[in-house]
C-alpha cells in the first residue's frame, strides 16, 4: 500500500476533495458506506412519479406491516457494527423508513 494519498477524480470539486481531507478514517469509511448505498439506490430509482397513498392495487406482501405502501422496498442500515433492515419507500420529495428487524448474518 502506498504511503502518498490518493489522487482524487477530476471531477471532484476542490471544495469536496478538501472537505474530505479533512475527515477521520472512520467518518470516511462512514462516507463510503453511504456513497455506495447512495449510488445503489440512484441506480434503481426511476422517475418520480405522483402516486395516491390509496393506490394499492398492487399485491402486498405477507410480511409488509399496515402503515408501510406496498411500493416499499427493504434496505439495510449498518448503526454500531450491527446491521438492520429497513422498509424504505418514497413520500412525496422524501425518504421514508420503519425497522423491520436485525439482519441475520447466517443469511
Amino acid at each position: 500500500m502506498s504511503h502518498n494519498p490518493p489522487t482524487p477524480p477530476s471531477d471532484l470539486s476542490t471544495e469536496m476533495v478538501n472537505t474530505l481531507n479533512g475527515y477521520s478514517p472512520e467518518q470516511l469509511q462512514h462516507v463510503a458506506r453511504y456513497v455506495e448505498a447512495l449510488a445503489a439506490h440512484k441506480a434503481r430509482e426511476g422517475p418520480i412519479e405522483e402516486e395516491s397513498d390509496d393506490d394499492e392495487s398492487e399485491e402486498r406482501r405477507d410480511d409488509l406491516p399496515d402503515d408501510v405502501p406496498s411500493k416499499a422496498t427493504i434496505t439495510i442500515k449498518e448503526i454500531n457494527d450491527n446491521r438492520y433492515y429497513y422498509w424504505q419507500w418514497r413520500d412525496g420529495q422524501k425518504i421514508r423508513s420503519q425497522y423491520k428487524g436485525p439482519v441475520n448474518p447466517n443469511d
